[in-house]
Order: C-alpha cells, then sequence, then structure tokens
C-alpha cells in the first residue's frame, strides 16, 4: 500500500514567519504534536514539536516545572518574567524548528514509512512530492491502515 493512501492531505502547518506563540495554539487547538513548518512558496522548510517548544530553550538540568516556577525567583519577578515570556512566544519558528526533516514521497509504501519512523525515532513524517509539502503520516495512521 502507497503513503499516499493514507497520508492526511489537509496539513495543518505553519509558516518559517509564524511566532512560538502561532506554533503553540495550533498545535493546541487542533489537538497534534507536530507541525511542518513552510516557506512562501509551499515547500517544507521544517517541523516544530511540542518537545521542540517545551525543552529546547531550558537548561539542561533544569526539570520543566522548576523552569516555569523558578522563573518568578531567578527573572527578578512576575514583571521581568513576564517580559521574557513574552519575548520567548515572539521568537520566530524558523528559529527553533528541525530544519533536517525526515520526508516521505507520495510512492513510497506504507511500510517504508514505518521502518523510517522507527529507525529514526519520529513521530510523523511529511510526504512531499517536489518538495512542496502535500501530506503528513502519523504513528496513528500507520497503525489505522492495519485494521
Amino acid at each position: 500500500m502507497k503513503v499516499s493512501e493514507i497520508m492526511t492531505q489537509n496539513v495543518v502547518s505553519i509558516t518559517v514567519e509564524g511566532t512560538l506563540e502561532d506554533a503553540a495554539k495550533l498545535l493546541l487547538e487542533r489537538n497534534i504534536s507536530g507541525l511542518p513548518v513552510v516557506d512562501k512558496d509551499g515547500k517544507l522548510a521544517g517541523i516544530i514539536t511540542h518537545k521542540d517548544l517545551l525543552y529546547k530553550n531550558m537548561h539542561p538540568d533544569t526539570p520543566a516545572m522548576l523552569e516555569i516556577l523558578g522563573g518568578f525567583v531567578y527573572l527578578g519577578g512576575v514583571d521581568r518574567y513576564n517580559n521574557e515570556l513574552k519575548k520567548l512566544v515572539s521568537t520566530k519558528v524558523s528559529d527553533l524548528m528541525t530544519a533536517d526533516v525526515i520526508t516521505a514521497g507520495v510512492d513510497d509504501t506504507v511500510q517504508s514509512v514505518a521502518k523510517l519512523m522507527v529507525n529514526n525515532g519520529v513521530n510523523r513524517i511529511p510526504i512531499v512530492k517536489d518538495g512542496q509539502l502535500v501530506g503528513i503520516v502519523s504513528r496513528a495512521d500507520i497503525v489505522r491502515s492495519m485494521v
């Protein structure tokens, strides 16, 4: 079976000019965990996930909850914390996205895409045709195709 038979075609994506706040809202509103990032021509430029938003800007030794709660103390109070948070959420998606994205083509098999996911530890694979984002396949899509 070809991956084009199971992929989501109307892909929720964000542009490279979008902000982290925009990305977070889309992820929450659409109840998804990752967004392909496209340039103005619709070509795939990267991907941004929940994991990127949660961990990339943190000190590696600081647990997430302590980072948030400790912000009040370390950053000099609520006002300074709010200012830092505003700067963070206005950061461009392109500054935090993973640019080296594993992709598949519309003619690839579901089995080969599943193998890509497992071998690379990813939960979704953008599907491209001539560099254009035309779909996305998640692990759930693969499982659904088996039943």
